[in-house]
């Protein structure tokens, strides 16, 4: 337990015998936040993108769908046909890292966010 953790006071909810949440006053949390540096490597998500992670969609999909940006508009900054990417954002599809690197840049995203 690190030293910030016994500073504060949580609760523990757990699911299946196994913690799952941990509870905290939201006075500590705003602390907790204000002392929050981000760091270069941090990622991050829109609960939008997520949500429809978890639904079933690729993250392809989700970003594009959450840009608000059509397969054609996004097939055509990829120079690729709109089926081709339509193939790419089917759940099952493991797109080249390469290939990735270029859908990112396509979208303004960094290559980890649509590396699922």
């Amino acid at each position: 337990m690190n030293v910030l953790t016994k500073q504060i006071e949580h609760q523990v909810i757990e699911m299946n015998g196994k913690p799952a949440f941990a509870v905290v006053p939201f006075a500590q949390f705003e602390k907790m936040a204000q002392q929050y540096t981000p760091d270069e490597n941090d990622v991050t998500f829109p609960h939008e993108v997520v949500k429809a992670n978890i639904k079933g969609d690729s993250l392809i999909k989700a970003w594009r769908e959450y840009l608000k940006l059509t397969q054609q508009e996004l097939a055509e900054r990829l120079q690729i046909s709109q089926p081709a990417l339509a193939k790419l954002e089917k759940p099952d599809s493991n797109p080249r890292k390469s290939t990735l690197k270029k859908v990112a840049a396509a979208l303004g995203l960094e290559l980890e966010q649509l590396e699922e």
